[in-house]
C-alpha cells in the first residue's frame, strides 16, 4: 500500500506561518493608513457614508419616501436663515417705533409723526414765487387762507353758512403741510416716528415748468431734493421707506419717460430713491407699487364736527327732480374717450340736466356755485375719464350727495382705496365704457332700474362718507371726525408698521410686479394672491 506524503514537516509549517503573518500585518497597515487619509483629507467622505439612513425596510411604515439628508455645508454655505439666527427685535433702528404702541398710556402711541426740516427753496420759496405757477390763473389768490383759496359767497343758497372755499384741485402739497402742522402726534425724536413726512411741495414746483421745454429745468429740485434726503441719518435706516411725501398732481406728471424736450413732466417718481419712498397723489397710476390716490379738495373745509353734521343733514334733504346729470366739454381729439356719447345721451333724455363747457359757456363750469347747484339737484352724476382717469368733480358731486356713475374702474376703484369702501356698488353705478362705445346701453334706462328705495340708501351711505373726503380748514381741527387727512396719515402708518414688523419676522417686502398693482391694491387684509379679474381688460398692457 502506497504511503501519503507527511504534511507535518516543522519547517515547512514555520515557513508558511511566517508568510501569512507579513501578508496580514501589510493588509493592516494599508487600511490604516487609508483611514487616516479620509480622516484628515476627506472628513466630508467619511460623513456622507457613516451617515447612511436606514433602508426601507427598516423605516416605520407611517414615514414612507424618506429622503437622506443634504450633503454637510461647509461654513461658507451656511446662512443665516438656516440657522435661523435673525437679529433680536432690540438690535432693530426702528424697534422704538414700534415699542410706542405699546404704551397705552400714550395717545400717540403707534402714530407719531417726524417732519424733515427741508430748506426753504422745496417749500416756502416755491409759494412765494406763487405768480408763476400757472400761466392762466392767479394762483396766488388760489392758494390763500392756507392753501384753501377765497372764500366763496352763499349765492343762490348753495352753500349755506358752511366753509367753503374756492380751493384749486392741483393745491394738495400747500393743504397737507398745514394740516400736518396741526398734527396732534408730532415729534422731534425720529427714533419714534411712525413714518417721516417730507414737506415738499412737488406739485406746485412742476407747475412752474410744465409747459416749458427745458427737462433740466423741471428736474432740477427734484435731484436737489434726494441729494439732501439720501445724506440724511433718517433716511439711512431705512433706505427711505419709512418717508411719505405729497406731489399735488396726477401722478403723469412725474413720471417723464424720456428726456426729449417735447416730453411731459418731471422724472421725480422715476429716481430709484423716490420708488423707495410713498408718495401721495390726487391720481396713481393702475401700475405703480409706491404711488397712492388721496381725494382732490372739494370746496369744503370745515373748522369744526357741527359744521359737517349739519352739511350732511342739508344734503339729505335736497329737492333732486333731474335723474342724471353730467358737467364737462366733449374731446374731439381723442376718440377713445366716451364723453362725445354721454353728452349725446344727456341731450336726448328728458331726465338730464347737462352743463356743457365749450365756448361761451365755460364760465359756467367754472362757477362753483352752477356746479355744486346741478350736482344738488341731481341723484346721479355721470364721471367718465377726461384727461386722465380721474376726475375733481367725482368728489364735488359726492359732497353734494349725488350718486356717481363711473365708466372706468380707475376713476374711483382702483385709486381711492384708503378712502372709499372696496364694495363700491354701496355708493356709486359702474357702467362699462366699452358699451357706452358700442352702444350697448342706455344711461337713463339702466339708472331708471334702481328703485327709489335703493337710491335713498346709496345716496344715504355716501352722505355718511363724507367727513372721509374732504380736508378740514388747516388753521383748526374737527374734534372728533377722521378727515381724509386723518385717514391717509393713518393708513401710511399703517403700511410702515407692517414692513417694520415684517422686516423684524424675517418676511421679505413682497416683491409685486408693477402691471399688476391695481389689483394688489384690492386686496383685503390677510389676502396675498391675485388671479384673473373681471377688470383686466381695462388695464391690459395696450391700454396703458
Amino acid at each position: 500500500m502506497k504511503r501519503r506524503p507527511s504534511s507535518c514537516n516543522p519547517a515547512e509549517l514555520m515557513q508558511k506561518s511566517v508568510t501569512w503573518l507579513l501578508f496580514f500585518s501589510g493588509l493592516f497597515w494599508l487600511l490604516l493608513l487609508a483611514y487616516f487619509r479620509v480622516i484628515f483629507n476627506g472628513g466630508g467622505t467619511v460623513d456622507k457614508f457613516t451617515n447612511l439612513q436606514p433602508t426601507p425596510s427598516q423605516t416605520q411604515p407611517s414615514q414612507p419616501d424618506l429622503l437622506p439628508p443634504p450633503d454637510k455645508p461647509t461654513p461658507s454655505q451656511t446662512q443665516p436663515s438656516q440657522l435661523h439666527l435673525r437679529p433680536p427685535p432690540d438690535s432693530y433702528p426702528f424697534i422704538r417705533a414700534l415699542r410706542t404702541a405699546e404704551n397705552k398710556s400714550d395717545p400717540c402711541g403707534g402714530r407719531y409723526i417726524y417732519v424733515h426740516d427741508l430748506p426753504p427753496m422745496f417749500n416756502e420759496d416755491i409759494v412765494k414765487d406763487c405768480k408763476n405757477l400757472s400761466l392762466w390763473t392767479d394762483m396766488c389768490k388760489l392758494i390763500s387762507n392756507g392753501g384753501l383759496g377765497p372764500a366763496l359767497e352763499n349765492d343762490e343758497a348753495v352753500f349755506s353758512n358752511s366753509r367753503m372755499y374756492n380751493s384749486n384741485q392741483f393745491v394738495m402739497d400747500l393743504i397737507f403741510s398745514n394740516r400736518m402742522k396741526q398734527y396732534d402726534c408730532l415729534t422731534q425724536d425720529s427714533s419714534i416716528a411712525a413714518a417721516i413726512y417730507v414737506p415738499f411741495f412737488a406739485g406746485l414746483d412742476i407747475s412752474r415748468h410744465l409747459w416749458f421745454p427745458n427737462v433740466s429745468v423741471r428736474d432740477a429740485l427734484t435731484l436737489a431734493l434726494v441729494d439732501w434726503l439720501v445724506q440724511k441719518p433718517e433716511w439711512k435706516i431705512m433706505d427711505g421707506k419709512d418717508h411719505f411725501m405729497v406731489a399735488g398732481r396726477e401722478t403723469w406728471a412725474f413720471r417723464r419717460i424720456g428726456d426729449g424736450e417735447s416730453e411731459w413732466g418731471s422724472n421725480l417718481f422715476r429716481l430709484p430713491a423716490v420708488k423707495n419712498m410713498s408718495i401721495l397723489v390726487v391720481e396713481a397710476s393702475p401700475w405703480s407699487t409706491n404711488d397712492f390716490a388721496i381725494p382732490f379738495p372739494t370746496y369744503f373745509h370745515p373748522t369744526k364736527d357741527v359744521e359737517v353734521f349739519e352739511w350732511q343733514d342739508q344734503m339729505r334733504k335736497c329737492e333732486r327732480p333731474w335723474l342724471f346729470s353730467f358737467a364737462g366739454a366733449p374731446r374731439p381729439g381723442y376718440p377713445q374717450l366716451i364723453r362725445g356719447q354721454i353728452i349725446e345721451q344727456c341731450k336726448i333724455s328728458k331726465f338730464c340736466h347737462l352743463l356743457e363747457c365749450v365756448s361761451g359757456e365755460k364760465q359756467k363750469c367754472h362757477s362753483p356755485s352752477n356746479v355744486m347747484q346741478m350736482f344738488q339737484s341731481s341723484q346721479f352724476c355721470l364721471q367718465p375719464t377726461g384727461d386722465s382717469f380721474t376726475r375733481r368733480s367725482s368728489f364735488d358731486s359726492m359732497l353734494a350727495g349725488c350718486i356717481p356713475v363711473f365708466f372706468h374702474p380707475a376713476t374711483a376703484y382702483t385709486q381711492y382705496t384708503w378712502h372709499l369702501p372696496r364694495e363700491y356698488s354701496k355708493y356709486s353705478v359702474f357702467i362699462s365704457e366699452d358699451d357706452i362705445r358700442k352702444k350697448n346701453v342706455s344711461i337713463e334706462e339702466r339708472l331708471l332700474q334702481i328703485s327709489p328705495e335703493q337710491v335713498k340708501i346709496m345716496r344715504e351711505e355716501i352722505i355718511s362718507l363724507l367727513p372721509r373726503l374732504i380736508y378740514a380748514d388747516p388753521r383748526s381741527k374737527l374734534e372728533t371726525l377722521k378727515d381724509a387727512f386723518d385717514i391717509t396719515v393713518q393708513a401710511v402708518i399703517d403700511k410702515v408698521t407692517k414692513l417694520r414688523k415684517g422686516i423684524i419676522e424675517g418676511h421679505e417686502d413682497p416683491n409685486v410686479p408693477e402691471h399688476l398693482a391695481w389689483k394688489y391694491a384690492l386686496l383685503e387684509d390677510g389676502q396675498h394672491e391675485v388671479g384673473p379679474h373681471e377688470w383686466d381688460s381695462f388695464f391690459s398692457k395696450s391700454k396703458r
